[in-house]
């Protein structure tokens, strides 16, 4: 199963990278792996996560 994400405005790298990592180890811990991420003109990102790990193994 695929799970997509938006990251709302974030003009800032710095900024957006923080907001990446963390949404990507929240989504972990529930079973999701980030596999691939794109930036918008709009300065937004939208994350795509596959269920991969199972919670039972983490």
């Amino acid at each position: 199963m695929y799970k997509t994400i938006v990251i709302e405005y974030s003009p800032k790298a710095d900024d957006m990278a923080q907001k990446v990592e963390e949404k990507a180890n929240e989504m972990l811990q529930d079973g999701y792996e980030l596999i691939t991420m794109s930036i918008t003109g709009s300065a937004k990102a939208i994350l795509v996560f596959k269920e991969g790990l199972k919670k039972s193994f983490m």
